[in-house]
């Protein structure tokens, strides 16, 4: 970390600015809204920056730059375009120990200015280091728009609450519950800045559910983009998460920080916890009082078990909901550019899972083998063999198009392409390993033409060399400056 971010308190504080334009005349706003007492310096002043200084009563000094005016000085500007004169300044004010901003120039500075997103009391400041202001100014005008304009106004209201809330909430967690409450209902609806802290109070008691209760929900198939807006609401309130072992880590690390975290995944031939112990844990954290996530790869209800976790918390009176997901027959469909379905190619899809040993005996494989069907096999690498003979046996062609696609949606992800009786070669060929999700079917034969996750992910590995090109570039050319 190259800069240290810090807040200072400059009200009353005296500042000065040498330099009387534009430039000059946006730091001079700056320092105004802290509050700070500011005097300028220059040979010129811009009509702005008089009308600000009459505005503000602030002495402006129209003539050269005197070393005498930068004794006693909480913090210095220097915004001109004369090189020597930004100098001269930045020398003058480290050997008197004053913080120093030259404008646009990192070396003779030992402070910069972010770019700020003003929600007083609250305060966002984006830096870049100094190296792109444009850049800090764009990520400023995002956060603009993304934060509520009452936020100020609630933090005003949670420091009044604050003694109220120790007092009356003799817990961590209850202070905590109330606070999280509180602060949503007021960026959904204003009008619950009106209330006072009993009556805030009355409504929370009102609303919030006393009981421990389990989130069952959908994380999608890895690309944590995909992650529904409901679900990323409830993990960021989350007490307790049961996350499968395929759940990627770019999606666990939106969970609340705070929030305890327990690995009940299973794996093929690895160490699993086995769903009787899952079933217990649930039920163990709710009735503790706590909000639990369950936490699962895809969609729950599609081969994720959540219907047996679910009777199991209805069986123990636990309180329970459902946030979907975006199955992997789908997502990782999408991403190798493999419709589902099809006008020409297909018009019906089958869900499978071949995992365990008596699906040989018990799918349909008649069923399964029509052609112009898409059929998505769940968890089936490790039988593929068996799933590519059963379905030629009942009458599904060899040369039917397949495609393998492994971690799917995300970054690593690979897709194979090849027919039916290709698919065991294909595997062992390649070393395809889990998670990895197989596409039987006419549609298959698309994902070279439509694939176009792999093109932007070419892109974007073009683009990444291109900026490093173009940083050793940008480095050499320094080098050679000094």
């Amino acid at each position: 970390m190259e800069y240290f971010p810090i807040t200072v308190r400059l009200q009353e504080q005296q500042c000065l600015i040498v330099g009387g334009g534009d430039i000059a005349c946006r730091k001079l706003k700056s320092l105004l809204k802290a509050d700070a007492k500011v005097s300028l310096v220059a040979l010129d002043f811009s009509d702005e920056v008089i009308e600000l200084a009459r505005k503000h009563q602030l002495p402006l000094h129209q003539q050269a730059f005197d070393k005498s005016l930068v004794e006693g000085n909480y913090l210095i500007v220097a915004a001109t375009d004369n090189q020597a004169l930004n100098q001269e300044v930045s020398e003058l004010a480290r050997q008197y120990h004053i913080w120093i901003n030259v404008v646009d120039d990192l070396e003779l500075s030992t402070f910069i200015m972010p770019a700020i997103v003003d929600r007083s009391p609250l305060l966002v400041a984006v830096s870049t280091g100094g190296v792109s202001p444009v850049l800090a100014r764009k990520i400023r005008e995002k956060l603009e728009w993304i934060l509520p304009k009452n936020l100020g106004a609630l933090l005003k209201r949670l420091k009044s609450f604050r003694p109220s809330v120790k007092k009356k909430f003799q817990d961590l967690k209850s202070k905590r519950s109330f606070s999280e409450w509180y602060i949503e209902s007021a960026i959904e609806n204003p009008d619950t800045l009106s209330h006072d802290f009993e009556e805030a109070v009355a409504l929370y008691e009102g609303a919030i559910d006393k009981e421990g209760k389990v989130f069952l929900i959908g994380a999608g198939p890895g690309d944590p983009d995909l992650l529904t807006v409901k679900a990323l609401k409830v993990l960021q309130k989350a007490d307790v998460v049961l996350h499968d072992a395929l759940v990627s880590k770019g999606i666990l690390e939106l969970v609340r920080r705070d929030a305890t975290f327990v690995n009940v995944g299973k794996r093929a031939k690895k160490h699993s916890v086995l769903q009787e112990e899952t079933n217990t844990l649930l039920v163990k954290y709710a009735q503790q009082g706590l909000s639990v996530v369950r936490l699962k790869g895809g969609d729950p209800f599609i081969y994720g078990r959540g219907g047996e976790e679910l009777e199991h918390l209805l069986d123990a009176g636990i309180n329970y909901e459902v946030v979907p997901g975006i199955t992997a027959a789908s997502g990782c469909s999408s991403y190798a550019g493999i419709p589902l379905t099809h006008r020409e190619y297909s018009q019906t899809v089958m869900f499978i899972t071949a995992h365990c040993k008596r699906s040989e005996d018990t799918l349909n494989w008649k069923s399964l083998a029509r052609e112009q069907q898409t059929v998505v096999v769940y968890m089936g690498l490790l039988r593929n063999d068996v799933l590519v003979e059963q379905l030629i046996k009942h009458g599904r062609s060899g040369n039917t198009p397949i495609a393998v696609i492994e971690n799917g949606t995300l970054p690593q992800q690979r897709v194979f392409t090849g027919r039916l009786q290709q698919l065991p070669e294909l595997v062992k060929a390649h070393d395809i390993v889990s998670p990895s999700l197989i596409v039987i079917g006419e549609v298959a034969s698309l994902a070279n033409k439509l694939d176009w996750f792999k093109h932007s992910q070419l892109i974007k590995g073009d683009e990444a060399s291109l900026n490093n090109q173009a940083l050793k570039n940008f480095e050499d050319t320094i080098k050679e400056a000094v």
